[in-house]
């Protein structure tokens, strides 16, 4: 009589609970094959293991598809496919808070150099003609001028010519300074008139404008006469209260034309001098006035 032929033989899996191991009866007379047992334990442990490291690159792999997926989602499909160029600039972004704020504050203006030569009252500065030319010589450019005589005087008609005498005059013009410059046979004599207010310097600006209102010629120590009774080339300006003027010819006497270029050059060089020295007049003053 046998046994255990009532049904199926049991498998035995050492990997599974409550298998049983088929460990042979004392009436077959058989012993369990112990290497086949090794060998297919080994085989199933080995696949074990080859499913966990596929499983986990698989997980690798969906949770950064996943990630991938997720920042696209929130970016939206059109922002994904924006360039560069088109995201959002800086403009856009928000502004840090509690930035300082300072109250607006404005310096004082410039203190204007004008207004120190245009009234008695603000140009106090010492003056005459060695400080309005000073030196022995002029460069204008390329061109030089050697600096000849000069004169000084109270009673202003003295220092004009022609109808200027009267119109100095009228208007209570104070002093007249006179220097004259010489180059290559050209003389210019450049003569300062100094008034009270601008205002007077300006009507004598206007007033003298012809041909017959001329400061003198101012020769000696070295320089010949000129312009005594010849044509010779004047002009007439103002800068506050100074009103300048240009008398410019030939040492040798003859008359001024309009093809002579360097008479021209040479008043106009002149008189633009002039023009500058009384102005920097007035820079001093205002520069010393603001700073203290």
């Amino acid at each position: 009589m046998s046994y255990g032929q009532g049904g199926p033989q049991s498998q035995w899996d050492p990997w599974k609970p409550n298998s049983q191991q088929p460990w042979a009866t004392g009436d077959d007379g058989r012993t369990p094959d112990w290497a086949a047992l090794a060998e297919a334990s080994e085989t199933r442990n080995r696949r074990r293991r080859l499913l966990l490291i596929g499983g986990g690159a698989l997980a690798t792999i969906a949770v950064g598809t996943a990630v991938a997926m997720a920042v696209v989602s929130a970016n939206g499909d059109d922002e994904a496919n924006k360039p560069t160029s088109s995201l959002p600039g800086t403009a856009g972004l928000p502004s840090a808070s509690g930035a300082p704020s300072f109250a607006p504050t404005s310096a004082p203006p410039p203190l204007d150099p004008k207004e120190f030569i245009s009234s008695k009252a603000k140009d106090t500065a010492p003056n005459g003609p060695d400080l309005l030319f000073p030196g022995t010589q002029l460069t204008m450019g390329s061109a030089v001028y050697k600096k000849g005589p000069k004169a000084d005087s109270t009673t202003c008609a003295t220092g004009a010519a022609g109808t200027l005498p009267k119109i100095l005059t009228a208007n209570d013009c104070t002093r007249v300074m006179r220097v004259t410059y010489t180059k290559d046979g050209v003389a210019v004599t450049v003569g300062v008139a100094v008034f009270d207010t601008e205002a007077q310097a300006l009507k004598v600006k206007s007033q003298a404008a012809d041909n017959k209102s001329i400061v003198k010629a101012l020769a000696g120590g070295g320089v010949k006469a000129f312009c005594n009774g010849a044509i010779c080339r004047s002009t007439t300006n103002s800068y506050g209260r100074y009103a300048y003027f240009t008398l410019t010819g030939f040492t040798d006497g003859k008359d001024v034309t309009t093809k002579d270029t360097a008479v021209f050059t040479a008043g106009d060089d002149l008189a633009k001098f002039t023009f500058q020295q009384i102005r920097r007049r007035g820079e001093a003053q205002a520069s010393a006035a603001a700073g203290s």
